[in-house]
């Protein structure tokens, strides 16, 4: 299975696992790379010291490839990039900000750069400020999504068209044959989170992981778009956010009900009625909490099979 993307990050098969807050932690990463795929540590919801802790374990855990996740939005953007480039990660995925901030400054340290977009608009820049390879992310995706609600099989195609560096597609996969699906509308890899979240592996709470398991078609929905758009089960938090959509609240109000560390609370620390419970739709479709290992198999194996019966008919 050697492309672009296996070429460009040295793995065995063309597959990401997402840099998911409170999720992705070097026993994930690690597993996840020692199984083919790439896995990426989710700088997200870790402080510097954390990180460079996570980094190292991760070193003595896998002699692979791994990479981290790194949102730009927060204030100690700069101590984390020096952790990374002191640590020699060769692989940094960015989100959440200008990949003109950073780009050439880790390019010029040796490392491969990749940027989260979700749209037609933001691949192109994010290709002219220099990446290596986009991923395109469509709304179905857990965590926070574009505004644009572009599904990842419409958004794939028209990325594809007019996209001259490696194309990874997110969103709403999490089997072999989605995998499948994405690469023959144009992806040379694809980057799956929620599948991962309920791993074995995933530093996410046991409650959290259950719960995705648990969830049904429907059972998510994209809102918040006035601070950051971002994918919701629906729990009591999710309806008291609906309760104060009624009333036509203000920024201010939204963040005062939202406060602080609410993810941490959900994802992290297992609250299912007041926490924040980030993950994509395609959760109905995950039913069991697996190993890493186990998950990176089934979707290769399921991935080469399908393939193989298209080719037949």
């Amino acid at each position: 299975m050697h492309n672009k993307i296996t070429k460009l990050f040295n793995i065995q098969y063309p597959l990401v696992q997402a840099g998911m807050i409170w999720a992705s932690g070097w026993k994930l990463a690690s597993e996840v790379s020692n199984a083919g795929g790439l896995g990426l540590i989710g700088a997200g919801s870790m402080y510097p010291n954390v990180l460079l802790e996570h980094i190292q374990k991760c070193k003595k855990a896998t002699k692979k490839p791994f990479g981290i996740n790194v949102p730009m939005l927060y204030p100690n953007i700069e101590e984390i990039m020096n952790i990374i480039i002191a640590e020699k990660v060769k692989i940094v995925v960015t989100s959440a900000g200008n990949p003109k901030t950073w780009t050439s400054h880790l390019k010029e340290k040796g490392i491969v750069v990749v940027h989260v977009v979700s749209s037609l608009k933001f691949a192109l820049k994010a290709q002219e400020a220099g990446v290596d390879a986009v991923v395109a992310e469509g709304f179905e995706a857990g965590g926070h999504n574009g505004r644009d609600e572009m599904t990842t099989f419409t958004l794939l195609p028209i990325v594809k068209e007019q996209l001259e560096i490696p194309l990874i597609a997110a969103g709403g996969i999490a089997t072999g044959r989605g995998m499948l699906a994405a690469m023959i509308l144009g992806a040379d890899a694809v980057q799956i989170g929620s599948r991962f979240v309920a791993s074995e592996e995933a530093s996410s709470h046991i409650n959290f992981k259950q719960e995705v398991v648990n969830a049904k078609e429907g059972a998510t929905q994209l809102t918040l778009k006035e601070l950051a758009p971002v994918r919701l089960i629906k729990n009591k938090f999710y309806h008291d956010v609906q309760e104060l959509y009624k009333k036509a609240p203000t920024k201010e109000e939204l963040k005062e009900l939202l406060g602080r560390a609410r993810a941490k609370r959900g994802m992290f620390e297992g609250d299912l009625i007041e926490g924040e419970l980030e993950i994509g739709q395609i959760a109905g479709l995950i039913h069991e909490i697996k190993p890493a290992k186990q998950i990176v198999d089934e979707i290769i194996t399921e991935y080469t099979n399908v393939k193989q019966s298209i080719g037949r008919l």
